[in-house]
């Protein structure tokens, strides 16, 4: 019947309503013998049938579909019966100046519109009741277009997210799914009722709720709570062996297209295994009112460094990159983010000696962050000349066009595939670093290495990869289930980053502190997890190790002497030198050499020099065999 029940049919209920509330009034100020004595009467009552419908059409309110009323319509229809009232307030006060009323009591204008509200809103409440009551019987007789209920379903989460899954869920009855009761860790909530539902208990007390009640499936409404809560719950589910499913956010939720077959949205510090270390962005005093030159400022350390030495107002910022889509992309942000912040986008190859100079003649920066670098190890395997000019070449031109134009602050990002290489991108950074502390040693500037292992979403790297793969619902590629690494957040690493670029006036190798190393196949099922899917319905598929790859990474070498910093997260290292620093120049120049001639032998050689703990773990391939470069990459930290 409700289905069928338009507009026209609500105002011929809302009439009978009318009529009953300007006769109330009138019954309340004046008793039930108003009629033989207040001739006003039927003149207020044919006003109150013409002007009310009126106004109630005006505010839209028989353009509603009350089947769903909720509180914004209630309150539309509040303003729009007082809005009546006032009108009809308007249309006494003509009557009076008209003759028709010599006297009319205020009092009954405003009983009027009380009664009114209260009837006409009770017609709305009533088409919404007894349409979910209607909804619900048909559900559990099993009659009708809805089968009766199969699961008993339990909501954690109690809050908005969780409400809105049991109203979902009760007015959808076809989706087989009775909330029996929601567990929430707000202590305050416990014991009381939300939307008819219990709150039963916290989420420790899963595992007795679930048998007690004798639950089918547990929905996870919590889309703020950190991962390391969510995985807490999925593994009470785990082991009482019920079935789980996570609900996408609030806002998700709110956009009408809820689904418990939705993938949740996964954030990156869900992944980590332990608390984020830096909730935002912080001023950092060596920045602020400097000009500040960025390499490789499209990337993703880049495009983040560009964003948090703006949040600390430098004078100018000079975002410095080879492709130009991406530094346009980051410029356009800042520009919208940071209007005050002097930003200029620059294109420019890091391994143009002659076009940086230009540059830093023309911008005299204080402050450099050397984040270009090809970061990509198996690509890098395939192409071992481009790693070494690029990285190695490029961080010795940027580093004398910073000493010729006295940059007093230099930083270079680096990664923890330099300790120990194994692959070309790893000794072109070892290299890079190498030049970095030579130079700072040489002017005593403080130039510095920060160094630190893989972070988590960045370009090309595990996580966007298998998050594709997840929601295309193809097999994981991974290339070892006994692969590790060091893992962080952008945010993160980045904060840190800059915390270790003034820490003082010496340069030096500073190291984040990256935590605990976690296996790559726990990762993606933590990853499959919290996207909402089961694990045993999405097969892994692994492709081998690539060349150059490690089972696992180090962030110093096994002699490095490690001392603490004043933060806790960043850790001053002491390694061993490569070589001489007269030496190290004129090796690194014989490196840069052979890449460009492409002379791969040479190369090898000159490396053999420089790195001769590593050499013979250096076996960058000569042509196509460093097997399928594109699939479950783990990437590396630059950008």
């Amino acid at each position: 019947m409700f289905r069928r029940l338009r507009n026209r049919h609500i105002v011929l209920l809302d009439l009978p309503a009318i009529a009953l509330a300007a006769y109330g009034a009138f019954v309340v100020r004046f008793d039930w013998v108003f009629t033989e004595q207040r001739s006003e009467f039927f003149p207020y009552l044919i006003a109150a049938l013409i002007v009310k419908p009126l106004v109630l059409l005006a505010f839209g309110i028989y353009a509603r579909y009350w089947r769903y009323a909720s509180i914004p319509d209630m309150v539309s229809l509040g303003l729009a019966i007082s809005t009546s009232s006032v009108a009809m307030g308007i249309v006494v006060g003509l009557g009076r100046l008209a003759g028709v009323s010599r006297w009319f009591p205020r009092s009954v204008i405003f009983i009027d519109w009380l009664l009114a509200l209260v009837l006409i809103g009770l017609i709305r409440l009533s088409i919404r009741a007894i349409a979910d009551q209607t909804a619900r019987s048909r559900a559990g007789s099993g009659t009708g277009v809805f089968p009766k209920p199969s699961k008993r379903v339990l909501i954690v989460g109690a809050g908005m997210a969780g409400s809105m899954v049991v109203q979902e869920l009760r007015r959808n009855p076809h989706l087989g799914m009775a909330p029996v009761g929601y567990l929430d860790d707000d202590s305050g909530k416990i014991g009381k009722l939300i939307h008819g539902v219990p709150v039963v208990s916290d989420t420790s007390a899963l595992g007795g709720v679930v048998r007690s009640q004798r639950i089918d499936e547990v929905v996870i409404a919590m889309p703020r709570a950190p991962g390391t809560a969510v995985r807490k719950v999925l593994e009470y589910c785990r082991l009482e062996g019920v079935a789980s499913r996570i609900v996408p956010g609030v806002f998700e939720l709110l956009d009408g297209n809820v689904s418990v077959n939705r993938l949740r949205k996964v954030e990156i510090a869900d992944l980590l295994r332990r608390p984020q270390l830096v909730g935002r962005a912080e001023h950092v005093p060596y920045l602020t009112g400097r000009t500040v030159l960025i390499t490789g400022a499209g990337g993703s350390i880049g495009s983040e460094l560009s964003r948090q030495v703006a949040f600390s107002g430098p004078r100018r910022l000079v975002l410095l990159g080879h492709g130009e889509n991406s530094i346009f992309a980051v410029h356009g942000a800042l520009k919208e983010q940071y209007p005050h912040v002097r930003t200029h986008p620059v294109i420019a190859d890091v391994r143009d000696y002659g076009r940086l100079l230009t540059l830093f003649g023309r911008f005299k920066p204080d402050v450099v962050f050397h984040a270009a670098a090809h970061k990509h190890v198996p690509l890098m395997e395939e192409n071992p000349e481009e790693a070494f000019t690029n990285n190695v070449r490029g961080t010795q031109s940027v580093l004398r066009a910073s000493e010729q134009h006295g940059v007093g602050r230099f930083v270079l990002i680096s990664t923890d595939k330099a300790v120990a290489p194994t692959s070309a991108m790893g000794a072109s950074k070892r290299l890079a670093e190498a030049l970095v502390l030579d130079s700072g040693s040489r002017t005593g500037r403080p130039y510095v290495v920060v160094r630190f292992g893989n972070v988590l979403g960045s370009r090309g790297s595990v996580v966007p990869t298998l998050q594709m793969q997840i929601e295309r619902g193809v097999p994981l590629t991974l290339t070892h289930p006994d692969m590790k690494r060091f893992f962080m957040t952008i945010p993160e690493a980045v904060h840190l980053v800059l915390q270790a670029g003034g820490m003082d006036a010496e340069g030096g190798l500073f190291v984040l502190n990256m935590g605990e190393q976690l296996k790559v196949l726990d990762l993606a099922n933590d990853l499959i997890r919290l996207s909402g899917v089961d694990p045993a319905t999405v097969p892994i598929r692994y492709t081998g190790v690539r060349p150059g790859e490690k089972f696992e990474e180090s962030l110093w070498d096994p002699d490095a002497t490690v001392a603490a910093t004043s933060n806790p997260e960043v850790f001053r290292v002491r390694e061993r030198e490569l070589a001489a620093a007269v030496d190290i120049r004129s090796i690194v120049d014989d490196v840069i050499a052979a890449a460009e001639r492409g002379d791969l032998e040479q190369l090898r050689r000159s490396l053999a020099k420089a790195l001769p703990d590593y050499a013979d773990d250096l076996a960058f391939a000569t042509n196509s065999s460093a097997g399928d470069i594109g699939r479950g990459d783990l990437g590396g930290v630059l950008p």
